[in-house]
Parts: C-alpha cells; sequence; structure tokens
C-alpha cells in the first residue's frame, strides 16, 4: 500500500524550557509520529530551520516496515541539539510516502498541555 506524502513540513516547532514532575514521563517537548505503511523499511531526513541561524541536518530517521514510530525532537542530538525554548520549523523528507503528525507536551505549568496536528503534506 502506497499512502501518504514524501515532504512533510511543521512550522511550529518550539520546546519548552521549563519541565514540571518526573522525567522522562513529564518532560516538555515536541514529538514526531512517523507512520510508514510500506513493506519495507523507509529512509527519513530531518532538517531543521530557525529564525536566526542556518538550518540544521539532516538527522536521519529509519521507519520498519508496516510501522509507527515516536521520535523526541529533544532526542535529536545528531548533527546538532534542537535547542529548548527556540522557535523552530521542520521539513520531513521521506524515501516514500509515509504520514507524518506533529505533538506537543509542554508541562511547564501546573495545567499541563497536549496538543497534535498532522504535519503539512508539502509535496502534493
Amino acid at each position: 500500500m502506497s499512502i501518504g506524502n514524501k515532504i512533510w513540513v511543521i512550522s511550529g516547532g518550539h520546546i519548552p524550557l521549563h519541565s514540571t514532575g518526573e522525567e522522562p514521563a513529564f518532560t516538555s517537548r515536541d514529538v514526531l509520529c512517523l507512520l510508514n505503511t510500506h513493506p519495507h523499511e523507509v529512509r527519513v531526513r530531518l532538517t531543521i530551520y530557525y529564525e536566526d541561524k542556518e538550518p540544521v541536518g539532516p538527522y536521519p530517521i529509519e521507519l520498519t516496515k508496516n510501522s509507527v514510530r515516536q521520535v523526541r525532537f529533544n532526542d535529536l542530538v545528531d548533527p546538532f541539539p534542537i535547542p529548548l525554548d527556540t522557535n523552530y520549523a521542520a521539513v520531513v523528507e521521506s524515501e516514500h510516502p509515509i504520514f507524518v503528525q506533529f505533538t506537543r507536551i509542554d508541562t511547564s505549568g501546573a495545567n499541563m498541555a497536549m496538543f497534535s496536528t498532522m504535519a503539512f503534506p508539502a509535496d502534493t
């Protein structure tokens, strides 16, 4: 089955600086959820864009066949860690069509917040 898109854009990245509660469950974070419906492994490249510096990447991500994978932006360190409390955007490029969802979990205050949305499919 070949469903999804090869290029996805997330324009509203921002990992909150503060967290409350125990780590890692209550760490403020941005998360990519990647769905691969293909019967083979898919290679993905992630590039991060900033307001005041050059883009950073690619961050390589491998998706096993017929699977879903969640990747915390906080855990991306190579080629460079994504700084906290900094606005960023991300472009996800895949060799085969996939689905990309973006989630933010903000535990910086007593009233924790979470939102999730589909990334923008840019190659349609």
